[in-house]
């Protein structure tokens, strides 16, 4: 058996108020999550898990890792998460080939993201 790398399964960001947190994520992503329990509230993004967990004894916020979302116009999902409350924190910049990034700052202090990739499609 080989290593293989499937792509983008999970992605978890810790939130200090869950019900806010599940608002504005049901915001943001346009869609309200299929796991809704008092400990952890998972949505299902295009097939990926975005999970929200207010897990106490793990602060939220910058400093880990930044999940890329796949978008398909990076200006327009930028401005609409600004418009749910997100805060700008890296602008819109092409890194070469034609791929976009820009990453938003959620209100619970996670990075989130976006990509815009003209080569990339799922198998």
């Amino acid at each position: 058996m080989t290593h293989k790398v499937q792509g983008l399964g999970t992605v978890i960001y810790r939130v200090p108020d869950l019900d806010r947190a599940k608002t504005w994520y049901a915001a943001a992503f346009q869609q309200e999550p299929y796991f809704d329990q008092p400990f952890y509230v998972g949505f299902n993004v295009a097939g990926y898990e975005l999970g929200l967990d207010p897990d106490p004894s793990v602060q939220s916020g910058a400093g880990g890792g930044v999940a890329y979302w796949r978008v398909e116009d990076i200006d327009a999902s930028l401005q609409h998460f600004v418009g749910s409350g997100a805060t700008l924190v890296s602008a819109v910049q092409e890194v070469g080939d034609g791929i976009k990034v820009a990453t938003v700052s959620d209100p619970f202090g996670n990075r989130i993201g976006l990509i815009q990739n003209p080569h990339f499609r799922l198998p």
